[in-house]
């Protein structure tokens, strides 16, 4: 991937040589705060090997600056004004939204 120019794609961290991911998954709700705590321990534990950056596909509804961070400032204006001209009224508006410029 890092043979792909950083403003080629949408997706522009590819500098890095790996991708970090924490997936916890349990059936018992019984087991649910215990698994969420050890969930949020693990990954700030990680905060120090990780880059400063998203990858928008991991993002929950986190709100729109944690969507931008995901995006150089000028990949995400042109993701905008793309929206702008494909979905003005921004109709494909759930998950990470990137909003028109308009």
């Amino acid at each position: 991937m890092s043979r792909i120019g950083a403003d080629a794609t949408a997706f522009g961290y590819r500098n890095w040589s790996y991708n970090f991911l924490v997936t916890s998954i349990w059936t018992d709700p019984a087991d649910t705060e215990a698994n969420i705590r050890w969930t949020r321990e693990f990954c700030d534990a990680m905060q120090p090997f990780l880059a400063d950056a998203v990858y928008v596909n991991y993002l929950g509804e986190e709100g729109e600056e944690r969507v931008r961070s995901a995006y150089s400032p000028a990949t995400y204006a042109r993701l905008a004004a793309l929206k702008q001209k494909y979905d003005p009224t921004n109709l494909f508006r759930l998950n990470q939204n990137i909003k028109p410029t308009g």
